[in-house]
C-alpha cells in the first residue's frame, strides 16, 4: 500500500498537468471562423431548399387534387345535364305519342259513330 501510495502523488501531478494544457487557451486557427459561417451559411441554403421542394410538392399535390375533384365534379354535372336532357326527351316522346293516340282515338271514336 505503501508503494500505491508513493506513487499517487506523481500521478496527481501529471494528471493535473494534463488538465492544464487542455485548459490552456490557444489561438483559434485562422480559417476556423470562415469555415464556421461557411458551414452555417450551407446548412441554411439546405434548410431553404428543402423547405422550397417541399412546399412545392405541397402545392403541387393541392393542385392535383383540386384539377380532380374539379374534374369529377364537372363529370357529375355533365351526367346529371344528359340525364335531364334524356328525361325531357323522353317526355317529348310520350307527349307526341299521347298527341297522336288521342287524334287516333278521336278519329276511331268517329268512325264507330258514323259506323253505327
Amino acid at each position: 500500500m505503501d508503494f500505491e501510495r508513493a506513487d499517487q502523488p506523481d500521478r496527481d501531478g501529471e494528471f493535473e498537468r494534463e488538465l492544464r494544457q487542455a485548459m490552456e487557451r490557444r489561438p483559434a486557427p485562422p480559417s476556423l471562423k470562415r469555415r464556421i459561417l461557411q458551414q452555417r451559411a450551407t446548412r441554411r441554403t439546405d434548410r431553404v431548399q428543402s423547405y422550397t421542394i417541399w412546399w412545392q410538392r405541397l402545392a403541387a399535390s393541392v393542385l392535383l387534387v383540386g384539377v380532380i375533384a374539379g374534374g369529377y365534379s364537372w363529370r357529375q354535372v355533365e351526367d346529371r345535364r344528359k340525364g335531364e336532357e334524356a328525361a325531357q326527351q323522353v317526355l317529348t316522346a310520350l307527349r307526341i305519342t299521347n298527341h297522336a293516340l288521342n287524334d287516333m282515338n278521336r278519329r276511331l271514336v268517329a268512325r264507330n259513330r258514323a259506323d253505327q
